[in-house]
C-alpha cells in the first residue's frame, strides 16, 4: 500500500519552464510528451491487476499532501508527480481483471489522435475556429447516420450517452409543445405537465433525469411492462399508448434501449416502431451500448428497426473502443435539430452561411472527439471494429455456456451483448445469505484491486455482473476472474456472522 508521504520536487529541478506550446517551443514539446508516453508504457508493461487496491484514506491523504499553491515546479517535475498520483492508482481497463461497468480499453489510433487534437485545441462550435474539423465531424456523423438507416439524416458528437439522450428529449419536448400548439392547446404551461415518456424500468436513469431537467411532471415517466428478460413489451406498450390519450395526455416520446446497462438486452425495435407509428409519436432508441452492432458482420439483425426511429443515442467510447468522450446524437430529419439553434452576434448570427456546429449542440466550446474515431476507421475499418464487437459478445456467450453446469455460480437472464450476471449460489445456502454476498464478494475483490466486478438488481434479485467490453480477454481470463469470486465467496461463507450482519452487506 501507498504512504501518505507528500511528494517533494528536488530543489534542483524547480527551474522555471515555458509552458506554453508555441513554435518556439516545439522540441521541449517533443520531449515532455515523450517522457509522458514512456512513462505510461512502462506502467502498461507493469500492470499485474486493475488499481491498487488503496484504501481511500490513504488516497485522500496523498491528494490532500499536494501544495496547490506553491510556486510552480516545472513542467517535468509537475508531470513525474502528477503520474506517480494518478497512474499508480488509476483503474486500468485494459487488464483482463477488469470486468465492472462499461468501460472500454482503447484502441492505439484513437489514443494517437487523442494527442493531436488536445495539442491543437480545436473547438468544433463555429467553423471559424474548426475549418476542416468540422467538416470532418459532418462527415463522421453522416457515416453513422447511414448504418444507422437514416440516409439524410443528421447529427452532433456529445459528451456521452446522458447529454445525448438529453437533447433528444429536448427534441421530443418541443416537437409535442408544437405539435399540441397548432392543435389548440391556450399555451406551453399548459402543455408541459401532461407530457409522457413511456420507456421500460431498464432503460438508462438519464431519461427521468432529462425528465426532471425538462420540467416535466414528478409522474411523467413511465414505466411500460417487459418480458422475462427485460425488454419493452410490445403489447403492453401499445396498451400504454392509448390508456396516456384516453386521459388526455400527450406521449412526448416513447425511449427503446439497444442494450440495456444491467442485462445488455435489445427492445424489439421493429414492434416497439409499429407501436409508435400507429400513435404517431417521437421513437428514441438509447444505442449507447448496442451502437457497435452497426458494424457487426454477425448480429447486426438485432437492430432491426432502427431506422424507423427519429432520433438514435450512440456512445463510441462504449462499443467502438474509443477514448472518452465520444458520443453523438442522431435524427432522422435534419430540421428536428434546429430546435436547439440560439443565434449570438458575435458567435453565429444568422445571415453567416457557414456550416456553425452551435446551431446543433447543447454545448459551445466543444473539443474534436470526431478525430479519434476517423483516425480508428481509417486505421482498422469498420469491419475491424465489428469484428472486435463480435469478439466480445461471443466471449459472454462462451461464459454463459461455461456456468450453465456451474453448481455454485447461477447465471441471472440472458444478454444480446457482453454482459454476464450471475450470484454465488451453491446448494444449501439460503437465499437471503446469497443476496447479502453480492455486495460483500465486490467490495472485497474491490479493495484488494486483484478484479473489478459490479452488482447490480435484477427483479429484486442482488446479482454480481460482469460487463465484458475487452476484445483481447479469453475465457480463461474471465475464469480466473470467476475463481477469485468463488474463492472469496467460500470464504466469507465460512465466517457466518458476516452474512447475518445486516450492516456488512450495504457497506
Amino acid at each position: 500500500m501507498p504512504s501518505a508521504r507528500p511528494f517533494v520536487v528536488p530543489a534542483n529541478q524547480r527551474a522555471d519552464t515555458t509552458s506554453l506550446l508555441t513554435s518556439a517551443g516545439a522540441a521541449t514539446y517533443a520531449s515532455t510528451l515523450h517522457d509522458v508516453v514512456d512513462d505510461v508504457a512502462a506502467r502498461l508493461a507493469a500492470v499485474t491487476q486493475p488499481w491498487s487496491g488503496a484504501s481511500r484514506e490513504q488516497l485522500g491523504a496523498l491528494v490532500d499532501a499536494v501544495d496547490l499553491d506553491a510556486p510552480g515546479a516545472g513542467t517535468t517535475a509537475a508531470l513525474r508527480e502528477t503520474a506517480e498520483l494518478y497512474a499508480t492508482h488509476a483503474v486500468w481497463f485494459h487488464d483482463p481483471a477488469y470486468a465492472a461497468h462499461l468501460n472500454c480499453p482503447v484502441v492505439l489510433p484513437a489514443v494517437g489522435a487523442e494527442a493531436m487534437l488536445a495539442a491543437i485545441n480545436t473547438s468544433v462550435d463555429t467553423y471559424d475556429q474548426s475549418t476542416v474539423a468540422t467538416l470532418m465531424e459532418r462527415r463522421l456523423v453522416a457515416w453513422t447516420a447511414a448504418r444507422v438507416g437514416y440516409p439524410a439524416g443528421d447529427g452532433v458528437f456529445t459528451s456521452g450517452g446522458t447529454q445525448s439522450n438529453l437533447q433528444a428529449l429536448f427534441l421530443a419536448r418541443e416537437h409535442a409543445i408544437e405539435r399540441e400548439l397548432v392543435g389548440g392547446a391556450p399555451g406551453r404551461g399548459s402543455v408541459l405537465p401532461r407530457l409522457r415518456v413511456l420507456t421500460s424500468a431498464s432503460s438508462h436513469f438519464s431519461v427521468e433525469r432529462s425528465a426532471f431537467l425538462l420540467g416535466l411532471g414528478e409522474d411523467a415517466v413511465m414505466a411500460v411492462r417487459t418480458d422475462g428478460d427485460g425488454r419493452l413489451d410490445p403489447e403492453a406498450l401499445a396498451g400504454a399508448l392509448a390508456d396516456v390519450d384516453a386521459a388526455g395526455d400527450v406521449v412526448m416520446a416513447v425511449v427503446a434501449t439497444a442494450g440495456t446497462t444491467d442485462r445488455g438486452c435489445v427492445d424489439p425495435l421493429a414492434a416497439v416502431a409499429d407501436a409508435c407509428d400507429v400513435a404517431g409519436v417521437w421513437l428514441h432508441v438509447d444505442a449507447a451500448y448496442g451502437c457497435g452492432l452497426l458494424v457487426s458482420r454477425t448480429r447486426r439483425h438485432l437492430l432491426a428497426g432502427i431506422e424507423r426511429s427519429r432520433s438514435v443515442t450512440v456512445d463510441y467510447h462504449k462499443a467502438f473502443f474509443q477514448p472518452v468522450s465520444a458520443s453523438a446524437l442522431l435524427v432522422r430529419d435534419p430540421r428536428d435539430l434546429a430546435r436547439v439553434a440560439w443565434h449570438a452576434d458575435y458567435l453565429n448570427p444568422r445571415e453567416n452561411a457557414e456550416p456553425n456546429q452551435v446551431d446543433k449542440s447543447l454545448q459551445t466550446t466543444r473539443r474534436f472527439d470526431a478525430l479519434k474515431l476517423w483516425a480508428t476507421l481509417r486505421a482498422l475499418g469498420p469491419d475491424g471494429i465489428g469484428a472486435m464487437v463480435d469478439d466480445v459478445c461471443d466471449l459472454a456467450a462462451a461464459v454463459h455456456t461455461d456456468l450453465a453446469d456451474d453448481p455454485e455460480l447461477r447465471v441471472v437472464g440472458r444478454t444480446d451483448l457482453s454482459t454476464v450476471l450471475f450470484r454465488y449460489e451453491p446448494a444449501g445456502l439460503a437465499p437471503e445469505h446469497a443476496d447479502r454476498l453480492v455486495p460483500l464478494v465486490r467490495r472485497v475483490l474491490f479493495e484488494s484491486g486483484r478484479t473489478l466486478v459490479a452488482k447490480t438488481v435484477i427483479d429484486g434479485v442482488p446479482c454480481l455482473k460482469l460487463t465484458l467490453l475487452n476484445p483481447a480477454v479469453t475465457l480463461a481470463d474471465v475464469r480466473r476472474v470467476l475463481d477469485l469470486v468463488r474463492t472469496t465467496a467460500q470464504a466469507l461463507v465460512e465466517q457466518d456472522e458476516m452474512l447475518s450482519d445486516d450492516t456488512g452487506a450495504g457497506r
